[in-house]
């Protein structure tokens, strides 16, 4: 039997394409889950309640200290579990649409993940940065941002959505496997990678989007980075970067318990509405006393305050002064990053010397104020500069894409 549709009217070509993407989106995934709900997908596949905590600490293990992307691979879980499982879920990698290597060793990624009920395949970039000692992956949050920050190439771009804690965990293990920082497949089951052979021994949420404005997903993919019988990243090498969402400021050291970095970029009101938006919802006072009492805050355990370097913008000796004397009394680092340009921008990076005699002034007030080297720029992978191509399929692909939607589902 076939079914006729009027395909002359976009509303219905919309449906259409929606109805059917909707109907091959993928299978649920693993990744991402608390113990608790992977212990619930394990009863309703028949586990006896009393092998459930066994079987989750196993498939925990492989999922996270194995770094496993097919239930084929666990070999210690039965044949008809696996069978069950890989019938109605998947542990799978997303797409990389592309990987880019920078002169100076810096990896970019753009990663592609399918479909979330009705919505299209989106893409995501993440950064790898190697550098002695360490490594440090710059992971998104959103696909897209809210908060149009005026010098960010990411700002430009309309968010889409936020993305999902299996998506946010997919970039770190994702990139694990591109590195080879898994377990070799052939090591004892018991074997995981000691810290100081990692080479991601690091992660930020510094990537696109608002971390705070995506706090529930952020909180359950950093908790399970966290955790001590999995990927094992301990709290201190884990940094969450905001443009300075109030209200949720606490709850991430209540609830995440991670580094804090702040996104400041001006010490005047007037001047950080225009370059952080966010400002005009959340002023500087408001801002910097939730810093205050940010939980565990010590010298030990310091917020970051990022401030990137606008030539006649934000660069003045005065302005040096005004952040010192606002940071006053905050266990502080202050990380001055040199401009970072991308097609479009009308700002200019401070020249060297003033940014030299900007960190010179702030250093000599007790604070610690490195000038952050840039990385990858060549690959538009340095700070500032990522931005993916998601929200625009090109119009050849998205039509390509939707009349194969409708295709499939113009037949019963």
């Amino acid at each position: 039997m076939s079914i006729s549709y009027d395909l002359t009217t976009p509303q219905t070509r919309d449906a259409l394409a929606a109805n059917a993407r909707a109907m091959l989106a993928p299978k649920p995934t693993l990744i991402g889950l608390s113990r608790e709900e992977l212990g619930e997908v394990l009863l309703e596949a028949g586990i006896a309640p009393k092998q459930v905590k066994m079987r989750v600490a196993q498939i925990w293990h492989w999922l996270y200290v194995r770094g496993v992307s097919d239930f084929a691979d666990m070999a210690n879980i039965s044949k008809d579990l696996r069978a069950a499982l890989t019938k109605d879920y998947t542990i799978a990698r997303p797409e990389v649409v592309e990987e880019q290597i920078s002169t100076d060793g810096t990896r970019k990624w753009l990663f592609r993940f399918p479909p979330r009920g009705a919505g299209r395949p989106v893409e995501i970039e993440c950064v790898y940065i190697p550098e002695e000692g360490r490594g440090t992956l710059c992971i998104s949050s959103q696909v897209g941002c809210t908060l149009t920050c005026s010098f960010c190439h990411t700002g430009t771009q309309k968010l889409v959505r936020n993305l999902t804690a299996e998506e946010i965990l997919s970039q770190l293990l994702t990139a694990r496997d591109r590195l080879g920082d898994f377990p070799e497949a052939n090591t004892p089951d018991g074997a995981i990678v000691p810290a100081e052979g990692r080479k991601i021994t690091n992660i930020v949420m510094m990537g696109m989007g608002e971390p705070l404005y995506n706090f529930e997903e952020v909180k359950k993919a950093l908790l399970i980075a966290s955790d001590g019988d999995g990927l094992s990243l301990s709290k201190r090498r884990i940094t969450l970067s905001t443009s300075g969402v109030v209200p949720e400021i606490y709850r991430t050291g209540e609830e995440i318990g991670v580094m804090l970095a702040i996104s400041l970029h001006a010490v005047r009101d007037d001047l950080r509405d225009m370059l952080v938006p966010i400002n005009k919802k959340y002023p500087l006072e408001e801002l910097i006393k939730a810093c205050r009492a940010y939980p565990g805050l010590s010298n030990a355990k310091r917020i970051t305050f990022e401030y990137v370097m606008l030539k006649d913008v934000n660069d003045s000796l005065e302005d040096a002064k005004k952040l010192v004397q606002l940071l006053k009394g905050i266990p502080a680092k202050i990380n001055l990053i040199p401009f970072n340009p991308w097609p479009g921008t009308n700002y200019q990076c401070s020249d060297w010397e003033q940014i030299e005699r900007f960190a010179d002034y702030v250093n000599a007030a007790g604070y610690a104020s490195p000038i952050r080297t840039p990385r990858g720029r060549d690959i538009l992978a340095a700070c500032g500069q990522l931005k993916s191509e998601s929200e625009r399929m090109r119009k050849t692909e998205r039509l390509a894409f939707e009349a194969m939607m409708i295709a499939n589902h113009g037949e019963d």
